[in-house]
């Protein structure tokens, strides 16, 4: 038993570290030339992502004359402590020995400590725009961090657990009874009420998607423009493989919050077996089930403008609201 928990965590550990790093450049990418071609634009080649990341980690780290070790350390930080939030997420497989790593509020805990070393990092360079950045950024995690709580426990509350591991597993049975792989006995009628409770919240999880992935209409990625960048901003005195780095645990974050939002809704090919066949459906799944989602993320950006700061928090308290009529179904069914 104990050899089968050391192999299952050490194939998990590789598998899903190296399967999200992979393809967390091509979902980024995606996005961009979905958008580009809904606006009649070509746009970059679906490896441009990759591309980038070689060519800044060719180039040379330059530093403010103003900056401390704080802006040295904060990229390499910001992308150990996204590694470490791979284990929360199950991409391919869902093991069965992990121990708290799928923890909720640890991988809540995880983003909000990436966020904190960015905004600091911002101020170090001692320019304007990172200072407006980082203020900027906390403003917004002031509005919707509680949020993410808020969220993050009616999870926790429907599924009865604060295991991400155990929510995918819960999905994974109720998916497969639907698909008529199996039937447990009076599974069908607590997943029908599963997927009616999990739809506002999904709806909350989309837009904490957006939000922490700084897109519009909350901010908009692809801007330069002093009076709408966040997180722009804040990276903009980072260079070489520094902003790399950043650009990297900023597309392992989007990549699994995607890995959230469609794991907990719809885990077709997410298997609880450690098997070759299972875990090549597993990965080819997600390859699909996030590049849809991708194509989404896109087309809501291309149909929306972006919002003034101060107009943010009407959208905040869709996904404020959204988890208490969750919370509420799930106490009155």
């Amino acid at each position: 038993m104990l050899l089968d928990q050391i192999l299952e965590f050490l194939v998990y550990f590789t598998l899903n570290i190296l399967f999200v790093i992979i393809i967390s450049p091509f979902f980024m990418t995606l996005i961009k030339k979905v958008k580009a071609y809904v606006q009649r634009r070509r746009g970059p080649p679906l490896l441009q992502g990759y591309y980038n990341l070689i060519k800044l980690m060719q180039k040379e780290r330059l530093y403010s004359s103003t900056s401390s070790i704080v802006s040295r350390v904060t990229p390499t930080l910001n992308l150990v402590i996204m590694i470490v939030a791979i284990l929360a997420v199950p991409v391919v497989f869902v093991p069965k020995y992990l121990g708290d790593f799928g923890n909720i509020v640890f991988f809540l805990y995880l983003i909000a400590l990436t966020k904190f070393f960015l905004a600091i990092s911002g101020l170090d360079a001692g320019s304007t725009f990172g200072g407006m950045g980082s203020s900027r950024e906390m403003t917004v995690v002031a509005i919707f961090e509680p949020i993410m709580v808020i969220v993050f426990a009616a999870l926790a509350f429907t599924f009865g657990t604060v295991d991400i591991h155990v929510m995918f597993s819960h999905s994974i049975k109720c998916s497969n009874d639907f698909l008529g792989f199996y039937q447990l006995t009076g599974i069908a009628p607590d997943c029908n009420r599963l997927f009616i409770i999990l739809l506002p919240i999904v709806i909350s999880l989309f837009v904490m998607l957006i939000v922490e992935t700084a897109r519009i209409p909350v901010d908009n990625p692809e801007t330069h423009l002093e009076l709408t960048m966040i997180h722009e901003a804040m990276v903009l005195e980072q260079s070489g493989p520094n902003l790399a780095m950043l650009d990297l645990s900023y597309g392992i974050k989007q990549t699994l919050l995607l890995a959230l939002l469609v794991n907990i809704l719809f885990p077709v090919g997410l298997s609880i077996e450690m098997t070759i066949p299972s875990l090549i459906i597993g990965m080819i799944a997600f390859l699909v089930k996030g590049s849809i989602l991708s194509f989404v993320i896109a087309l809501f950006e291309s149909s929306v403008a972006k919002l003034r700061l101060l107009r943010l928090p009407g959208l905040f308290s869709v996904a404020f609201f959204l988890p208490l009529i969750s919370i509420a179904l799930a106490i009155l069914t």
